[in-house]
């Protein structure tokens, strides 16, 4: 009989079995000889003083502590949530290092693409030191749930004499855990200003590899810059993109978001001609003979060289044209012969293509409205217009630059497929509010998970004045009410067109995901053992019913999914089996009794509900005080080998 250790993922010891696997002559007594290491590896190793490095104090710290599993948990917050039964998505409210920990076994490589806009460490946003021995009684004293001993959350001031310290010792460790998280094929954004853009750059080097480095971007903030700024007016903020690696596929550029016809111009070009066969040009144009000359626009200049006719909707000669094309003649004739639609429907005699399914474009390293992206103040008006409170947040950024770079990820509506989103600096929840947007427009199936401290909102803010007391609780209330927004137009829409929203824009019609799971970090479920021997009666009578009195069964339930890497979204069905709770996750795979007093008839029932459900494989769990006596124990674990259950 197995026990839960109540740890998440121990990712110190995975690589350490991964490293004894690939060179297994270089354990010794069961550990790693760093000596042998180093022979092995021969001339790949440097070791000489001088080498190019990024250090700071606390480096080596940070590496133990993204290192060091969790001990919490993720309490379910039903109350809070919208459709808890039905929905993938999920609200964490917590530190997002010990959530990043936790979601080790449950989403390692099942992310596909990460954004984050963390603090800027301008002097004034919230930095705090994180506790390498017990993180998460640093984050309850520090959040205020526990007694506090006058720690307070706090700023960064450029004075202290740690300013880039603090920051990248917050930074490393997150970085670390999230890069477990990314698919092979996955990318991480990350938005950053002036201030620490080169630090970013160096650490993102070393943790996702220089080599997979994609682009900086530069996204026009503002239209509006400070006119107090030092030297220069400051209206660009960096936006950092890595891929996971760089034979995944992870980086294939921007997909487009239609299949509309597309110029064939390109006014950086030089000059040259091109053929267009007679017979598989389509043109608009009635027909009549078109002579030769000058055509195109104020933008561009195009010839044709010798007259053509047109009839019956297409060019019965071929069409010869000079001007600055995107193609060459070869490029021309290879894209016919596959299919491609090539017209020229204007009088301005510009040729146009289009494709069934098209390649994603190299994007521009600059984001502007001139991709539809918005500025702060675009983002600032729309939000404070959603929540119905002027100044609700300071610079929130604009859900069109999070749809914006959501168009880096291929775009498939097959029901089976789910694409994982994961903001774990989420702030007031620009990214889930568009994905909640973009699966409305094109019926997609993106699913996120958003993870937000706690922090306190100042007690002058406007934000307080509405009853908002933390930053999570107005993600929460967003996500809430973009939810009612896009149902209520939903619902009109159908109204009017009197027929299925969707209707005819996928092969087939996927029911959105309109809901989002809270959960809330905490300390484990399970009390601990304490070595103190002056408090030895109570520790040894705590063994005895070693689940905390203020948890509730599915508290327990939800830490149990952790911790053995199940999706906290799987469908929990509850039963009553001889007057026993008993919950059956993912149709059988896990089944759950916490209950007090379990008899053999209890252990028998459940063997037959695992037998009614058939899963490929099962495990089941008990509260190790839940059996009647010792004898039920031992006969439970023979009951339920008879049934194909070993774990």
């Amino acid at each position: 009989m197995q026990k839960l250790d109540g740890k998440s993922k121990d990712i110190l010891k995975e690589n350490i079995e991964k490293l004894k696997d690939i060179f297994p002559d270089i354990v010794t007594e069961g550990d790693i000889d760093f000596d042998k290491l180093k022979t092995t590896l021969g001339d790949y190793v440097d070791d000489s003083e001088e080498r190019y490095n990024f250090t700071w104090n606390g480096k080596s710290k940070a590496k133990r502590l993204a290192q060091t599993p969790s001990t919490g948990t993720l309490r379910p917050r039903k109350e809070e949530s919208v459709n808890w039964d039905t929905t993938e998505n999920l609200f964490i409210e917590g530190d997002n290092l010990e959530v990043l920990k936790l979601l080790q076994k449950t989403y390692h490589k099942k992310v596909k693409m990460i954004y984050i806009d963390p603090p800027y460490n301008t002097g004034n946003d919230f930095i705090y030191k994180d506790n390498f021995k017990d993180n998460i009684k640093n984050y309850l004293e520090l959040t205020g749930q526990a007694d506090s001993e006058g720690k307070k959350l706090s700023a960064n001031p450029e004075t202290s004499g740690r300013y880039h310290t603090d920051w990248l010792n917050m930074m490393y460790p997150r970085l670390k855990l999230a890069r477990n998280l990314l698919r092979d094929e996955g990318i991480i954004f990350i938005s950053i200003d002036d201030n620490e853009v080169d630090n970013l750059k160096k650490i993102c080097n070393e943790i996702f590899g220089e080599e997979n480095f994609v682009e900086k971007f530069s996204w026009k903030k503002t239209e509006t810059p400070a006119n107090l700024a030092k030297k220069t007016k400051k209206a660009i903020e960096y936006i950092l993109c890595y891929q996971k690696s760089d034979n995944g596929g992870s980086f294939e550029g921007l997909s487009k978001e239609s299949k509309a016809s597309n110029g064939l111009m390109n006014q950086t070009n030089s000059v040259h001609e091109l053929i267009f066969p007679a017979g598989k040009i389509d043109t608009g144009i009635e027909d009549c003979v078109i002579h030769s000359g000058k055509y195109g626009t104020a933008n561009y200049e195009i010839d044709l060289l010798e007259s053509t006719k047109v009839e019956s909707g297409v060019f019965v000669k071929p069409v010869r044209l000079r001007g600055k094309f995107k193609w060459g003649q070869s490029n021309l004739d290879e894209e016919i012969k596959n299919g491609t639609k090539v017209s020229i429907r204007t009088k301005s005699f510009s040729p146009s293509y289009e494709r069934e399914e098209y390649a994603p474009e190299k994007p521009w390293n600059i984001i502007d409205k001139s991709f539809g992206v918005g500025t702060n103040e675009n983002a600032s008006s729309a939000m404070d217009g959603l929540m119905e409170v002027k100044n609700i947040m300071d610079y929130p950024k604009p859900v069109s630059l999070m749809k914006y770079l959501f168009r880096f990820l291929p775009e498939n509506h097959k029901s089976d497929y789910r694409t994982t989103i994961l903001d774990f600096f989420a702030g007031s929840c620009s990214t889930a509010q568009a994905i909640l947007d973009l699966n409305a427009e094109n019926q997609g199936n993106r699913k996120f998970i958003m993870v937000q401290l706690p922090e306190k909102t100042d007690d002058d803010s406007e934000a307080s004045k509405a009853g908002y007391k933390t930053i999570a609780d107005i993600g929460k209330e967003r996500i809430r009410r973009v939810i009612k927004k896009i149902k209520s137009e939903q619902n009109n829409k159908s109204k009017k067109d009197k027929g299925t929203l969707f209707e005819n824009k996928t092969e087939k019609n996927i029911k959105l995901d309109m809901g989002f799971k809270v959960f809330k970090l905490d300390s484990s479920n399970i009390k601990t053992w304490d070595s103190d021997f002056g408090s030895l009666e109570k520790s040894l009578l705590d063994t005895v019913d070693n689940i905390k009195k203020d948890r509730s069964a599915e508290d327990v339930l939800y830490e149990i999914l952790l911790k053995y890497g199940l999706d906290l979204t799987l469908p929990i069905e509850e039963r009553k089996i001889c007057k026993k709770t008993v919950y059956s996750i993912g149709l059988g795979a896990l089944i759950v009794c916490l209950d007090k007093d379990i008899s053999l008839d209890v252990v028998e029932e459940i063997a037959k509900l695992k037998e009614e459900l058939n899963p490929e494989v099962s495990r089941v769990v008990f509260s190790d005080a839940g059996f009647k006596d010792d004898v039920v124990k031992t006969n439970t674990i023979q009951i339920l080998k008879q049934h194909g259950i070993n774990d």
